[in-house]
This record gives C-alpha cells, structure tokens and sequence, in this order.
C-alpha cells in the first residue's frame, strides 16, 4: 500500500459538517495576555528548578515565566528559542505532563502545576506573529552542510548551523517540510497550519534552503553527500511501521495507524475521510492514542484500543489515556490479537487473547474474545529502515537497529552525525530530537572551525 492511502472504501461523513470543525478545534486554547500573567503569577520561581531539569532542551523555565509575569512576553520567547527553535509546536505537543509539569512544586503540592506549556505558547506565539527574528547569522564561514530530513531533528539542527554561518540544504522525501509535527500529530494538537508557520518562522533566519521529494537511498546516496558536502547530518525518523505477524492483516479495512493521521492531516474535508462504524487500534503509545481519538471525532461509533499489557505500561501517558476515555474510546488491556476475521473480503472483527506476566515474560491465557469491528488500525510501533544508508558503498554501525551515536551524535563515519527517532537515542519525543539535532549542530560547527571560531 502506498504511503497514505486507504485500501478500505468506507464512507465519510458520519456526522453533520459543522461538527467537524468542532471536534478537531484547539485541544488547549491560546492563552489571552490576563491569563497568561494570572497563571504565571503562580510560579514561585524555584532556584533548584525541577521543571528546568525535567525539560529535554534544558530551558530556563522560571526565567520565561517571570519574564512572562513582568510583561515582557519576547524576552520570555527569546528565553525559549535559546534552547528550543521550536518550541512553539513543543509547547503544543510535548507530554508536559510527564515532564517539566510532572515535577512542578505547584503539583506536588497541590495537585495542580503551572500550565509551563501553555505559558511557553503564549510567548512563542507573540514572537512569531510579530515575525521576531532574534538571531541574525554570523559572517559566512563558506562551509557547506546537508540535512536529510526536514523533521524536528533536522530543522534545529538547520538553524543552528545557519546561525553560525553556515550553508544548510536541507533534504526531505515529503512534499511538506515538517516531518513528524507535519504528517504524525493529531490534528486537534496543532490546527491551522502551525507546523508549517513554524518551518518558515525557523527558516526566516537565512542560509537555510529545502529541497522536498529527494529521499535517501532513491535520489541520491550518503557517499553522494559526504563527497558534496564538508558535514552530513541525518534526522530522517523512522520510515519502516511494526506488522501484527497476524492472520488477516492484509484485509481491506486494515490500516497502519501512521498513514490514517498522515492522510488526515493533509485532508481539505475531513468529512470525506473513510472511517468505519466499529474502529479497533491495536497498540499502546501515542500513536494509538492519536488514531483512536480522532476516528471518534471523525465519527466512528465504537472505538476500542486494544493493549497487550496493563495501563501503567503503556507508553501513551495517563493523562492522554484519560483524553481518549473521555472521547468515548474503550480500551481494553492484557489483550493481544490472534487474528483478523473477514466477511465479503472485508473486515468483520478481530479476535484476541487475554494475556497475563509469567515469570515476568508476556504470556497467553488461552481465553479469548471476539469483538465486532469493520476497520482496524495497527499502532505497534514504527522501525528505522537501514537500507538507504548502504548505497554507494557506505555503511555505518547500528545499534538496536537504529543509527549507533555518540553523546554529541557522531555517527561511526567521519563527518556524518546523526539524531532523532532515527539513532534510538532518548525517547521518541519531538523535544528529545529538537535537543539532539542542536547538540549535534554544535558538535559540527566545532568539527569545522577552530575551536567553535570561523
């Protein structure tokens, strides 16, 4: 199946229009300039700073918001993209919960932290709608540097070389820069065209051109790059999607749960986006949550998300659990599919098998259950397909299957550095590849200069 096409012929509009619009509206609306000064009046500006230490990117969290609190919403931005370029769609999408926000004093105390995200949106959105560019580029250091992927790796890492002088070309398979904050976010996380705003705000800088439909491995080869370019940096993500080894897998109706957002969040009319009636996703991460919640929004009368393990091991974070709950998804844990049923060629339901731990190892009961669905989504993960990286003759060491780094994102080829989903390194999180692709941006202006000077 091509990359974001549906192979089931499931009708679209469940619901009457104006709905649509309704149920992907803003999940966490803008903050006005009085709440933004209310809510970061409850910051007691910690001096060992919890939250700080949380964040991937290391921003000065109490320093943002006091600026926010005396009224100096640029300051506070410029505070932010320091560390963080995009931390406008990280405010937007980052598991704050789980992170700076998780140890906010405020919520161990309380019960109730700073919304740190919301108030990291109010300064970056002020920033950008004014088109403040606070970082102007150094004198051209007639360096050239290629960036394959236009994702969050590879966009911060673009700006950051830009910022020192540098040439950046960045590569991308995609018609849209962006990556995963383009193609792999729930639509009600970022409406409006966001990733893209943000892709043009990042780019303002200069010195930074994209390329879009060149992909790794078919356009061209690593060996190409690094005979063309003084430094190679790779952030292309994870391309390869995790099958269920399932009977039944290859029905009409069975989906991968990537593609179902990737297409939804190019869709002009989302009231023409095929959705079944009874929608099972099988999976337990973000990715599984994203699909469940919006084939809900989209209309599917019964949504169920089906685990393997128990709540507390699932990788999407309590918080996102309880948003699919309260959407009207039933997700059912220790279950694990056996096969996909059919009837006419087309999906009728899956039937699973109750798990349980056995000496700590995944194991099945022998009980069952059947339920009714006529589209199934797979969300068990996405994987990083090495094969592009071979052409030409190179080759570089893998570690669990994905890109082997060092701390400053060196890969095992002189002049190539690497970060994001694509190297295994940290977790799977847009700040976490934000971090990586700025930290590695650094590592090369030091690789081509004399200690960090043109």
């Amino acid at each position: 199946m091509a990359e974001g096409q549906f192979r089931s012929g499931i009708a679209g509009a469940r619901l009457p229009l104006e709905r649509y619009t309704d149920n992907f509206a803003d999940l966490h609306p803008a903050l006005d300039q009085h709440e933004a000064l209310v809510e970061a009046d409850r910051c007691y500006f910690c001096y060992d700073a919890p939250c700080m230490q949380a964040c991937p990117t290391e921003i000065d969290i109490p320093m943002f918001i006091r600026q926010i609190a005396t009224g100096n919403p640029l300051g506070s931005a410029r505070t932010i993209f320091d560390q963080n370029i995009l931390g406008g769609m990280c405010a937007r999408v980052c598991p704050t919960e789980t992170l700076c926000e998780e140890v906010c004093v405020r919520e161990i105390a309380e019960g109730k932290p700073v919304q740190i995200g919301r108030l990291q949106r109010y300064a970056t959105d002020v920033a950008m709608r004014q088109d403040k560019q606070f970082y102007q580029r150094a004198a051209p250091t007639g360096r050239r540097i290629a960036v394959v992927g236009a994702g969050p790796a590879g966009l911060a890492c673009a700006h950051r070389l830009a910022m020192h002088g540098h040439e950046v070309t960045i590569l991308d398979a995609r018609e849209k820069p962006g990556g995963l904050n383009e193609y792999g976010i729930a639509a009600y996380k970022t409406p409006g065209g966001f990733a893209q705003e943000e892709v043009d705000y990042i780019t303002g800088i200069g010195g930074i051109a994209i390329e879009n439909g060149k992909a790794l491995g078919r356009d061209f080869t690593l060996a190409d790059l690094t005979g063309r370019y003084d430094a190679v940096f790779l952030g292309m993500g994870l391309a390869g999607v995790n099958g269920l080894a399932t009977e039944g897998e290859e029905l009409s109706g069975v989906d991968n749960a990537v593609d179902f957002i990737a297409v939804l969040r190019q869709a002009e009319d989302l009231s023409q986006l095929p959705i079944g009636r009874r929608v099972v996703v099988i999976g337990g991460g973000m990715t599984a949550i994203d699909a469940a919640i919006q084939a809900r929004l989209l209309g599917a009368e019964e949504v169920t998300i089906c685990y393997r393990r128990g709540k507390e091991h699932m990788n999407a974070s309590e918080w996102e659990q309880d948003l699919a709950a309260s959407k009207g998804v039933v997700i059912r844990h220790w279950v694990r599919p056996l096969r996909i049923v059919e009837q006419g060629g087309k999906v009728a339901g899956v039937e699973l098998e109750y798990t349980t731990l056995r000496d700590g190892r995944l194991a099945g009961t022998g009980e069952s259950l059947w339920i009714d669905a006529d589209q199934v989504f797979k969300a068990i993960g996405q994987s990083f397909d090495p094969l592009p990286l071979n052409g030409g003759g190179s080759s570089l060491e893998l570690e669990n299957g994905r890109i082997r780094v060092d701390a400053e994102g060196r890969t095992s080829s002189a002049m190539v550095w690497a970060g994001g989903d694509c190297t295994g390194s940290g977790e799977d999180l847009t700040v976490t590849a934000v971090a990586q692709g700025r930290d590695a941006a650094e590592s090369i202006h030091r690789a081509l200069t004399a200690n960090g000077r043109a």
